[in-house]
């Protein structure tokens, strides 16, 4: 079992960063692909960020691309999220997801998920 807890979410500028966080309990987080998702009211959940378990392989959507960037702290059982360049377009509720081994990007394909934090960029 893996309890996920996100911080880090806010109200930002456009233009502006922030930094997730999602803190991991368990002794195996390095086996674990995390991924980030987000989600709008009356929207599904989008994929915004994976990050493998074996090799740190990361992907991207097409949308965060070039501004977000994913790593991992194994030794702090933490994943991030630095997203720059914001726009109100990014607003929404961040999920942080867990997965045993495989990489994914498929909201179905993770197991565990924190209670998701909000970010609001104004514009």
């Amino acid at each position: 079992q893996v309890q996920l807890v996100e911080s880090g979410g806010g109200l930002v500028q456009a233009g502006g960063s922030l930094r997730l966080s999602c803190a991991a309990s368990g002794r195996t987080f390095s086996s674990y692909t995390m991924g980030w998702f987000r989600q709008t009211p009356g929207k599904e959940r989008d994929f915004v960020a994976a990050i493998c378990w074996a090799n740190g392989i990361t992907y991207y959507s097409d949308s965060v691309k070039g501004r977000f960037t994913i790593f991992r702290d194994n030794a702090k059982n933490t994943v991030y999220l630095q997203m720059n360049s914001l726009n109100p377009e990014d607003t929404a509720v961040y999920y942080c997801a867990a997965r045993l081994r495989n990489c994914r990007q498929n909201q179905n394909d993770y197991n565990y998920w924190g209670q998701g934090t909000q970010v609001t960029v104004s514009s």
